[in-house]
């Protein structure tokens, strides 16, 4: 649970010399992460399946409710894209920022799996041939590829309201589910993800030489920040609420730290997702890898280097890990997602 979260003496200079000294790691040839500290895969990867078979359960049992008015076609669809394998971490990150601020993680599952249903929307509708025209996610066909294009919009279309229907069916109090409602609709919608996306897209056109350098920038990180950053801060967001930090009072800097780490982890994710569509592999990944470039995205190794992109994603799972100092050991499990962000592969 949350300890003191006041300043503490010493702790600006210990999270500056903990840059400076991953920074410089990365610059090695084996990429080494020890001042950071590697993610302890026996601690997290036990606990990790056991959080995925829980919410995969509430995933199934919401499919099994669609009833008979649910065309066959429509509910493969769903099933197809929203139990494909994956790595549901926004659902791992609200069960586990839920544990942090006091909560279970049997309160948080509702809203966990409220976050899987509008990531894999937005992955179904990202996959289109008008938006990124992927045709492999989690290294099966995209859901256009395998059934066709009009059904995988719909079954995108599902899952939106789906995902509202699981929370306010919930046992959490009222309160709660408003709020969580209300955080998930802003951060997937018209000023978060959505907006995101729609800047990704503009940014295809642009021809970098006729904008100086400070704001491709600027630019690339407003696109990430609502693009993909919204959803993870978000995910921590919401299993705070499950867990019952409220915005004032006596919760409010559990939960304000929280959010800083949300944000922190959010920028570092698709610093790292950049890098991978430059140095991995389709096998790797289970989707795609060298399209941001051909496609002329704004990407972080295409404006600051490789170097400086791994630097800079350190950087920021350093200020999240740091936001996280004044919790006891009920936020070991963010604190080992924010250094398993750092070294994925996929």
């Amino acid at each position: 649970m949350c300890g003191d979260l006041r300043e503490t003496p010493g702790k600006s200079l210990y999270c500056r010399n903990l840059i400076i000294t991953v920074t410089r790691s990365f610059e090695s040839e084996d990429r080494a992460l020890a001042p950071l500290g590697s993610w302890n895969a026996e601690i997290l990867q036990s606990r990790w399946k056991e959080v995925v078979e829980q919410v995969d359960g509430v995933l199934r049992d919401a499919i099994d409710c669609l009833g008979s008015q649910c065309p066959e076609r429509l509910k493969q669809a769903i099933s197809y894209s929203l139990l494909a394998p994956g790595k549901r971490l926004r659902p791992l990150l609200c069960v586990f920022a839920c544990e942090a601020a006091g909560g279970t993680a049997q309160q948080a599952l509702a809203n966990a799996a409220a976050l899987e249903m509008i990531h894999c929307y937005s992955l179904i509708h990202d996959d289109l041939p008008a938006m990124d025209d992927d045709h492999l996610r989690r290294g099966r066909p995209t859901c256009h590829i395998q059934f066709d294009e009009a059904t995988a919009i719909l079954a995108g279309d599902a899952l939106q309201p789906l995902a509202f229907e699981t929370i306010l069916k919930s046992t959490l109090s009222a309160p709660q589910l408003l709020e969580s409602s209300l955080v998930l609709a802003r951060a997937a919608g018209s000023q978060g993800m959505v907006a995101g996306q729609m800047d990704d897209l503009l940014a295809e056109s642009l021809d970098p030489s006729q904008m100086p350098i400070q704001d491709q920038k600027e630019w690339l990180s407003s696109i990430h920040r609502r693009k993909t950053g919204a959803m993870i801060e978000a995910s921590v967001l919401l299993g705070a609420i499950a867990a019952g930090a409220t915005p004032t009072g006596a919760t409010s800097n559990c939960r304000s730290a929280l959010a800083t780490y949300g944000r922190g982890i959010g920028i570092a994710f698709q610093i790292v997702d950049d890098l991978l569509d430059v140095e991995s592999t389709s096998e790797k990944t289970g989707k795609a890898t060298g399209k941001d470039a051909a496609r002329g995205k704004l990407t972080f190794p295409g404006i600051y280097g490789i170097i400086e992109s791994r630097a800079m994603a350190v950087r920021w799972v350093a200020d999240a890990l740091a936001a996280l100092e004044p919790f006891d050991e009920r936020a070991e499990g963010l604190r080992q997602v924010a250094k398993y962000i750092l070294e994925r592969h996929s």
